[in-house]
């Protein structure tokens, strides 16, 4: 008699992996990630290969019923249709308008023909915190004011900090 604690467990592990090799023969696959598509989970779609490997080693019992219930014992395995996911481009706003580049620019010389401070805002490329910071540190050294260089400034600095201090608000005087 064998007094190892171990050998059952090696004992459950050969038997699991012959039932493994017999699931894969069944199916005509190659390798066990194979299996994960005919073995379906509670949360919908079949089960991902982490998952299936996980369960080899820390849940062997209940791998085996799994792959007895839906490989072995079936008649015909059938493939398990995935779960259903977000499409790739979801995210993207669907009644967005994309301009190009030479089209955002026409526009923008339309707005300044127009005296349109708010359409040019709009449409002016955004510059970053260091880019606004030296044009405004230039501007400064040569002796122009430039209330739109300012207002840019703290545009940059309003959207590193949503809450902007009340003194960096844009003032007209």
């Amino acid at each position: 008699m064998n007094t190892n604690p171990g050998w059952k467990k090696m004992s459950a592990n050969k038997d699991l992996e012959n039932l493994i090799s017999s699931a894969i023969k069944k199916i005509g696959g190659k390798k066990e990630n194979e299996l994960c598509k005919y073995l379906p989970i509670s949360s919908g779609g079949y089960m991902h290969h982490f998952t299936f490997r996980k369960m080899k080693y820390k849940n062997p019992a209940e791998l085996a019923s799994y792959i007895e219930k839906y490989i072995i014992n079936s008649s015909k395995p059938s493939i398990v249709t995935p779960k259903k996911r977000a499409a790739r481009g979801s995210r993207k706003k669907k009644d967005q308008i994309i301009f190009s580049r030479i089209q955002l620019e026409r526009m923008l010389n339309i707005a300044r023909l127009a005296g349109d401070k708010e359409i040019i805002g709009i449409l002016s490329p955004k510059k970053s915190l260091a880019g606004a910071k030296k044009d405004l540190i230039q501007s400064i050294r040569q002796n122009r004011i430039d209330q739109e260089l300012w207002n840019t400034y703290v545009e940059a600095i309003s959207a590193l900090n949503p809450v902007a201090k009340p003194d960096l608000q844009t003032t007209q005087s």
